[in-house]
């Protein structure tokens, strides 16, 4: 199956204005929406059909230029660094870090789901996490506590809305020539993902977003390069010569853990085939299917009652229309999570209310394992493996008054 999309799809995202570069026309546009209408005389009982025909499947894709996934042109993309929508007021303190180790968490995978609404003209989803499958087996005692005022969590999820009238970005789309944006926030040296709040004191100008960045970037050589930038800062002291614009560019960062850096493109989940032969599958496949479905049986090893081998049957069967899949996405009402197993699912009671506005939660997007496979994550024992991360998020879309809003993830593993 080809996975040569239709552009990168975030028009299809429920309320999108913004369109990336490599987005169809209008009229096509308004034939991918109309796909998903259901007739007003539907009855009640079908409203979950409609929300899977708005079920929306996304794909990796290596960006031609790195820069297209800068923050100005509103990305969905996995790896690499963030593309923060409010460069300027992220989140701080305990939030950025795994509550159960204490390490700064990795950034894993953001999307670009605006609504209608004013407040939510440009709307991301960030998800992050401790890479330590250590942490995640412990996180699934963890949120069964979502409850309690304090959860300790390896897996966060934050929510980011803007109206169209902001301070960072112009009320007009994006063009491709766009100038890169201003700095606004200088960020850690080492991952690239949090403020920098400490300053090396060698050379003063490197920052790091905690202590244990600053130890790792000073055992892996970074007294050279602080040599370096203390000669160069003496040479130029008095001058008019200032250093490099750090969000002018891509970001380079000194960490060489992070994850690779794909561009999320996005189609219906409907418009695949359910009859379409074995042999056009991944027909561009960045991953060979044997080495997809190895991976995906190790998850089947596990298994041990009825259920969870009835319940992965069903989840196979669907994942085999598009296997390249790592995201599922739909917000429409009535829309539910594809679980994997039936051991380890949440109940209604189980999913917390929101933080700020006291509303209802609902699914919005799950995350599934073949992501591991594109970060090139081992497949063995103490390696980060999971059966599907799913998302939930504030029903209204709240604006509470900070700009990085905590949604809940709910983790199974298998």
């Amino acid at each position: 199956m080809e996975v040569g999309l239709k552009g990168d799809g975030t028009e299809e995202l429920k309320g999108l204005r913004i369109t990336s570069l490599d987005d169809e026309s209008d009229e096509e546009e308004q034939q991918q929406k109309e796909e998903i209408v259901v007739d007003d005389d539907e009855e009640e009982e079908e409203e979950d059909e409609e929300a899977r025909d708005s079920v929306v499947l996304g794909f990796v894709k290596r960006p031609k230029k790195a820069s297209s996934l800068l923050r100005h042109f509103f990305p969905s993309k996995a790896g690499g660094v963030p593309a923060w929508l409010d460069p300027e007021n992220l989140p701080s303190g305990r939030s950025c870090l795994c509550d159960l180790c204490g390490e700064p968490l990795q950034f894993m995978f953001q999307v670009y789901a605006p609504e209608e609404k004013p407040s939510t003209f440009h709307r991301t989803l960030f998800v992050f996490m401790c890479t330590s499958m250590a942490c995640l087996r412990r996180d699934q005692h963890e949120q069964w506590k979502c409850h309690r005022d304090n959860p300790s969590r390896s897996v966060k999820v934050f929510r980011c809305q803007l109206p169209r009238d902001n301070p960072f970005y112009p009320s007009e789309p994006p063009k491709k020539d766009t100038e890169p944006p201003e700095a606004r926030g200088a960020l850690c040296n080492w991952c690239g993902t949090w403020k920098g709040i400490k300053r090396c004191t060698g050379c003063r100008q490197t920052l790091y977003c905690s202590e244990k960045h600053w130890v790792k970037h000073s055992r892996s050589g970074h007294e050279s390069d602080c040599q370096r930038i203390r000669i160069s800062s003496q040479l130029v002291e008095g001058s008019s010569a200032t250093a490099e614009n750090p969000s002018s560019v891509v970001q380079k960062v000194a960490s060489k853990a992070l994850w690779p850096e794909y561009k999320i493109i996005q189609e219906f989940e409907s418009t695949y085939d359910t009859q379409m032969p074995d042999d056009n599958v991944n027909a561009n496949s960045m991953v060979s299917r044997n080495q997809m479905d190895d991976g995906l049986m190790s998850i089947a090893d596990n298994f041990e009652g009825d259920g969870d081998k009835k319940s992965w049957a069903s989840f196979q069967e669907r994942i085999d229309l598009a296997p390249e899949q790592v995201l599922r996405y739909c917000r429409s009402s009535g829309a539910k999570p594809l679980w994997p197993l039936t051991s380890g699912r949440p109940s209604k009671a189980d999913i917390p209310k929101c933080h700020y506005c006291d509303g209802p939660l609902c699914f919005e997007f799950q995350i599934l394992p073949q992501l591991l496979y594109y970060f090139h994550v081992k497949n063995d024992a103490d390696s980060l493996d999971w059966a599907t991360i799913v998302v939930y998020t504030c029903e209204a879309s709240c604006d509470a008054s900070v700009a990085y809003k905590e949604e809940f993830a709910w983790v199974q593993i298998s």
